[in-house]
């Protein structure tokens, strides 16, 4: 399930400080990635091995001050409804504000479990002075300084202590996919086309939470799960920010999913918000293709579609491996396509490589291509051996691993990519001691 915490509060408190503080602060944990845009409003981070995303609310509010108001009640609205954990945050130096106090009314409605955390206490005098947010009565303060971190450490222990503990998954569980996308991309069409029928008259299996509607598709000799975050019902209370409570539902659906199959409109391309969650998909070591809909809508030649796979590839990289499919839903062109496609990609993503095989086609490779020698030392590697887990792990056993750098790491995926097929599908390498 997916651990959600989301950071709201008024405009200029420090929410995005302590979102980067939370997130990018943790590379030692949590690889970033270059050529991803940066204007991401989440991000997967861990804290003592444990694994969640962080949602920085600020970054969906655009506007007026009276627009401004009115959408950050809504975002705590969705966040008491969707996250996991609140983390609500004010600021030291300005004391309680009406909005502070709107806020605050919200969440102590809320059953969810809520952190005040009163941030810029840079120093002692104003560990006395975040005293006053007792007055929400919401419980324990945390003084922190999300410019330089402090506090931020004894806020997470508390955070993460809400997370379930995380249950071994039965293996032989049925394949599980999930469309996502921005609104409009046609993501509802497709699970029609389908199904063949329209979705309210199909049965639910029963016991999923309200989240997503979970699929059982058994048709044309395939078997699988369709997570469907398409269709799902909006609680008309809420006036809602579409796009912050879409990506609430799409980051809960991808944590349930096995591989994701992100939909985009042939019209608009791939934008900020796609290449986000492909991304997301990617640290949580998910499957993943590209589903390019509503192309019988694009004027083209015998050179489009090769063009237009290599710019989506090219904003995707450095992992680019991914299969691309060009559709057109109500055209129903190539809609089994993609269900064919989405089960390689989940063969990709369970492939076991027998030892003999891995160390037979990967040592003569790098035989021909040693890694390069690090102050006059030399680099062997023995032994290859494929880890045991959810998504391809291999562990290069070798003389020297801390003098393994990052191209030689990409040139080895490159080549385990080029001989075994592993298309749509992250790799994770380890270099390790003999």
């Amino acid at each position: 399930m997916a651990n959600i915490v989301a950071i709201v509060g008024r405009p200029n408190v420090g929410k995005s400080t302590l979102f980067n503080r939370l997130t990018e602060s943790r590379k030692a944990i949590v690889d970033d990635f270059s050529g991803v845009t940066r204007d991401r409003h989440y991000e997967v981070a861990e804290w003592i091995g444990k694994k969640f995303t962080a949602i920085d609310t600020g970054g969906f509010v655009h506007g007026s001050d009276d627009i401004f108001e009115e959408a950050i009640r809504d975002q705590v609205h969705i966040a008491i409804e969707e996250a996991t954990v609140i983390i609500f945050m004010v600021d030291v130096t300005t004391g309680i504000t009406d909005l502070d106090d709107e806020i605050a009314d919200l969440l102590r409605r809320s059953s969810k479990p809520v952190y005040v955390v009163a941030n810029k206490v840079d120093h002692a005098k104003l560990h006395h002075d975040s005293a006053e947010f007792y007055a929400f009565g919401l419980g324990e303060i945390y003084n922190v300084s999300a410019a330089t971190g402090s506090g931020t450490g004894e806020l997470l222990d508390a955070v993460v202590s809400h997370f379930p503990e995380e249950e071994e998954v039965e293996e032989d569980e049925l394949p599980k996919f999930t469309i996502v996308g921005r609104p409009n991309v046609g993501k509802s069409s497709l699970t029609n086309a389908l199904l063949g029928v329209d979705r309210n008259i199909v049965t639910p299996i029963a016991g999923t939470t309200r989240d997503s509607i979970r699929i059982h598709y058994n048709q044309f000799g395939h078997e699988f799960l369709m997570i469907d975050t398409a269709g799902l019902r909006r609680k008309s209370k809420v006036n809602e920010d579409i796009e912050f409570y879409s990506v609430m539902r799409t980051i809960k659906a991808l944590e349930d999913s096995d591989v994701v199959i992100l939909m985009l409109d042939a019209n608009d391309g791939i934008e900020a918000q796609d290449i986000n969650i492909f991304h997301l998909a990617e640290k949580n070591k998910k499957g993943v293709m590209i589903l390019v809909n509503k192309w019988d809508t694009i004027e083209k030649d015998h050179k489009t579609a090769v063009e237009f796979k290599q710019r989506i590839l090219d904003k995707l990289a450095p992992f680019s491996d991914v299969p691309v499919l060009f559709t057109s839903v109500t055209e129903k062109q190539r809609i089994f396509k993609t269900v064919e496609t989405a089960m390689e990609v989940y063969q990709n993503k369970i492939r076991r490589i027998p030892t003999s095989k891995l160390n037979e086609v990967m040592l003569e490779i790098i035989s021909h291509y040693p890694p390069p020698a690090t102050k006059g030392k030399y680099i062997k590697i023995k032994y290859i051996t494929q880890l045991p887990g959810r998504s391809p792990m291999f562990a290069f056993f070798c003389n020297l691993p801390q003098y393994i750098k990052d191209p030689y790491k990409r040139f080895v995926e490159n080549k385990l990519r080029e001989n075994f097929d592993f298309s749509g599908v992250p790799i994770q390498i380890f270099f390790r001691q003999k």
